[in-house]
């Protein structure tokens, strides 16, 4: 059975069929009957609850690098996963932190540690969506620390 779709795309609505089993059909208009709403909106909610995760609310300069994370096999995603700040960053960063709350960072310290508290962050993130999409391939992944 075919589960037709309509996306939008520049402007233009595109019509797009997706075969699936007739039990996967048979739920989806279940559900759809008891909703009272198109078979083609359940479907769509289905997909889009059932996929790793969207970038959407995730930074524009961050997108295209999780992206990337999106095409590569398992055991890359585990090695990003491993991945860790460095000590002597963390330790700097720490220490920046402790003299910007006491209000002593010099411009060119602030931006060593905005620089830093980046580039955290940017390995957190590629960590957190490593972990989602090997959660989604099927793999139990264990909690994402330090």
């Amino acid at each position: 059975m075919a589960v037709a779709c309509q996306t939008y795309t520049g402007g233009i609505h595109v019509a797009q069929s997706v075969l699936v089993p007739d039990e996967l059909y048979e739920r989806l208009q279940r559900e759809a009957n008891a909703a009272r709403v198109p078979i083609e909106d359940v479907a769509a909610r289905a997909l889009a609850t059932g996929l790793p995760p969207g970038l959407n609310d995730i930074p524009e300069r961050h997108r295209d690098a999780l992206r990337h994370l999106e095409t590569l096999p398992d055991t890359d995603l585990w090695a990003v996963l491993r991945e860790r700040f460095p000590a002597e960053s963390a330790a700097r960063q720490a220490a920046l932190l402790d003299a910007h709350a006491h209000g002593r960072l010099s411009a060119t310290e602030r931006a060593e540690l905005r620089r830093l508290s980046d580039a955290a962050n940017r390995l957190m993130l590629r960590r957190a969506h490593a972990a989602a999409l090997l959660r989604w391939r099927g793999h139990t992944v264990p909690l994402v620390r330090g």
